[in-house]
């Protein structure tokens, strides 16, 4: 089995909605993203995948959050039961990941998602087989 890593950085705002502590307040973080990709086969090239694939990918789901307060994202609006924390747009990444891409890919498979809101706190979401 091979492991694609590809690394991403977005800057972006958020609060958390029914918290007890600062980060109720709007704040930001600049957030950094690890998608990591695997599969059994290689091609005549020795590659699973070309990383250009695979960057320009998770480039183009990373854009739309960059720059953004992401409550105003529809999936964390007032009303929504989610606050944008790391474990939410954990998840979140990695469905638009595996909607975008993986499913275009053959042989390849969306591993895990990390998400980092600092070099000494993250998130990792990932989907049992």
């Amino acid at each position: 089995m091979y492991e694609l890593i590809v690394k991403s950085r977005f800057a972006a705002a958020h609060f958390l909605n029914n918290y007890d502590g600062p980060c109720a307040q709007l704040h930001g973080h600049t957030w950094l993203v690890e998608a990591v990709f695997c599969g059994k086969q290689l091609d005549d090239k020795g590659m699973l995948v070309d990383f250009r694939i695979l960057k320009n990918g998770v480039k183009e789901v990373i854009d739309r959050l960059d720059h953004q307060n992401l409550n105003d994202l529809e999936q964390f609006q007032a009303g929504s039961q989610l606050n944008p924390t790391a474990e939410n747009l954990a998840r979140d990444i990695f469905h638009a990941l595996k909607d975008n891409l993986t499913n275009t890919i053959p042989n390849v498979r969306l591993s895990r998602v990390r998400v980092n809101e600092s070099p000494e706190a993250g998130a990792v979401y990932w989907e049992d087989d």
